[in-house]
């Protein structure tokens, strides 16, 4: 008859090749080369592998090596002490030395990733040749990777428990966050041109607000010339029209001149930024003829662009000459009928003693009418941009919720695995951290209270109203529904009236608000206010949750009771391990030995390097792990006998 823990190992092997047939990121070895860990290779195997040791003997340091390598960055509010702290332990141990990752991706492709201090990871083939792969964007490899004490953080921290849940989706939200991003960046190319575009409309209305009264003193004048006025009026037309023949062969003259300034600007220019590139250390050196190629290629590109700058400054310059001919036919015209003007006008005492407050009416009236029609050139110019924005502020929105539907489906998944113990939720828009400081920053000049009024504003406005609210100037909505006085509402409302602060109202991001509760008797608490243990106790079953990704823990164990270790931890562990690969550093002889971990990595270090003393499975390390983890055979036996079991 089979044992029970026959049995076992039976239905977790079966388990873990059902699992594994879908497909999961693995991390098949780390080596180091240099340092404090030099020569060291670490083998790991599919399900739980465990690093233990004497204190001081390298286990946080393969680690934090492995999160080097990868470049997984802690979480984004981690303090700059930790990133610090991170960062010296890696040049600590690594001394100018390098680090060696082989992974296997969840498509069964391998690659070794390979990076020094100081460099950028480099992706090669499984054979070693180098390629264009990155793992910046996470798309390649992900592994989940949390320092000592790194665990307890997140249950304090709201935007880490929000990067937890989006874990659980990484490469759906990368994809979302990435179009968000583009959709953002957009949206602030689409401001910049809005803005200058209005301040010039608003310019050009204040201007042809004299046009109005320009035009009812030429009506008067046009109705003062008795049974000659048609005669009158006809030739001061022709006049005025003359004055804008006139402007528009200059304008046309000038605006091919300033083109043709530009574009011999550029002559040449090509030239003279290759010039600075071309390093003769690196045209000499082992790659210089790949380099040398590239040089001669934009040279030999400015070459052509010169040429083409050359062939169109000289189709300019034609169409200068052709332009100033017709320019020289048109005055000689305009003299003619100029003559004829005048002596029409000499004809008639009353229309002559107008002329030249009439002539100059009309001119300025000309100018008028050339920027009414920029005025509404320009319109257009925004009524598009402003189309362009609607629909992107749409497509944001549409994003914001298509990622809120992915976080709220995986809150649900969560529940359903953990409930009732652990109870998850996230809130859409709950967090207005960013609003308000934003806020805040426009704030500060106004000589008011910022912080609170910041705090009133972004508690009774979304961003959008609140950006309309101004544009309108409604100072009562700030008094009645931020609970302002009128003092502090005025000054705020001119403070926010800056048109860009105004669009950035529009695009600043509502961040969703996760909520993580332990049930604690009948009722259930936030993770805020639990104590350390529970903070853990409600933090780590979530994180031991299937996902094709690593997971990488330094103890997990802190902080919890070998109760919940026990009853929860193991039990997880013995789950996910199936279909999932740990990797966890640990003192507590529970998780290896009744997690039934797959290899054992006992480290040991006579302070200058370390090294491995033994490798194996649980029976093959027991030795190590009674002497390290129980405090040797005595103390095991002594407890044994203390419990009388």
């Amino acid at each position: 008859m089979q044992s029970l823990t026959e049995v076992r190992h039976q239905t977790d092997a079966s388990s873990r090749h059902d699992i594994h047939a879908e497909g999961g990121h693995r991390i098949r070895s780390v080596s180091v080369i240099g340092g404090f860990l030099d020569g060291a290779r670490f083998d790991f195997v599919e399900g739980l592998n465990c690093f233990i040791g004497a204190r001081g003997a390298g286990k946080t340091t393969v680690v934090e090596l492995i999160r080097f390598a990868l470049d997984v960055p802690p979480s984004r509010e981690a303090s700059a002490l930790e990133l610090r702290r991170i960062e010296a332990l890696v040049d600590r141990n690594l001394a100018g030395g390098r680090v060696q990752v082989t992974i296997e991706t969840k498509d069964g492709l391998c690659y070794v990733i390979t990076r020094t201090a100081g460099e950028e990871p480099l992706v090669l083939t499984a054979d070693g040749k180098p390629t264009d792969l990155t793992l910046k964007s996470g798309g390649l490899f992900r592994a989940d990777i949390y320092s000592q004490n790194e665990v307890e953080g997140i249950a304090d921290r709201k935007t880490s428990q929000l990067d937890l849940i989006d874990n659980f989706e990484a490469e759906r939200i990368a994809e979302i966050d990435t179009q968000i991003d583009q959709v953002r960046s957009a949206l602030a190319t689409n401001a910049n041109e809005i803005v200058p575009l209005q301040t010039r409309i608003y310019a050009l209305g204040e201007e042809l607000g004299t046009l109005a009264g320009i035009d009812e003193k030429l009506k008067h004048f046009s109705g003062t010339g008795g049974e000659n006025a048609k005669t009158i009026n006809q030739a001061h037309a022709l006049k005025s029209l003359r004055d804008r023949e006139r402007r528009t062969v200059s304008e046309s003259r000038q605006m091919l001149q300033s083109f043709s300034q530009e574009l011999a600007a550029l002559n040449g220019r090509l030239a003279q930024q290759t010039s600075v590139l071309e390093d003769r250390d690196v045209v000499k050196g082992p790659n210089g003829e790949v380099v040398a190629h590239v040089l001669e290629e934009l040279n030999e590109c400015g070459r052509v662009v010169d040429g083409m700058i050359g062939d169109a400054g000289k189709g300019i310059s034609a169409a200068l000459g052709r332009i100033a001919t017709a320019s020289i036919r048109l005055d000689a015209i305009h003299k003619e009928q100029e003559l004829e003007f005048r002596s029409l006008i000499e004809k008639h005492r009353h229309a002559q003693g107008q002329a030249a407050e009439r002539t100059q009416l009309e001119r300025r009236r000309n100018d008028l009418l050339a920027k009414e029609r920029l005025r509404q050139q320009l319109r257009e110019q925004l009524s598009t941009l402003q189309g362009s924005r609607t629909k992107l502020l749409q497509r944001l929105s549409e994003l914001w919720d298509e990622r809120f539907a992915i976080r709220e489906s995986v809150a649900e998944r969560i529940n359903t695995a953990l409930s009732p113990t652990i109870r998850v939720s996230v809130q859409q828009f709950g967090n207005p951290e960013l609003y308000r400081q934003l806020l805040e920053e426009a704030l500060k000049s106004a000589r008011i209270k910022h912080l609170i009024v910041a705090q009133k504003i972004a508690g009774k406005f979304w961003p959008v109203a609140l950006a309309t609210a101004i544009r309108e100037r409604k100072t009562a909505a700030l008094i009645d529904r931020a609970e302002l006085n009128p003092e502090q509402a005025e000054k705020a409302l001119v403070a926010l009236s800056n048109p860009k602060l105004l669009f950035e109202l529009e695009t600043v991001e509502l961040l969703d608000l996760p909520r993580i509760e332990l049930k604690d008797g009948d009722t259930y608490k936030d993770s805020l206010s639990l104590s350390t243990g529970q903070k853990c106790t409600a933090i780590l079953p979530i994180l031991l949750l299937d996902s094709a990704n690593p997971l990488l823990i330094d103890q997990p164990e802190d902080n919890l009771d070998n109760r919940f270790i026990f009853e929860t931890v193991v039990d997880s562990i013995r789950k996910v391990k199936t279909g999932r690969q740990l990797i966890f550093v640990t003192h507590n002889p529970n998780i290896p030995v009744l997690g039934d971990a797959e290899r054992v990595f006992v480290l040991d270090s006579d302070g200058s390097a370390a090294r491995m003393a033994n490798e194996g499975t649980v029976d093959e390390c027991k030795s190590e792990i009674v002497t390290l983890l129980e405090g040797g055979e005595d103390a095991f036996k002594a407890r044994k006998y203390r419990y009388a079991y």
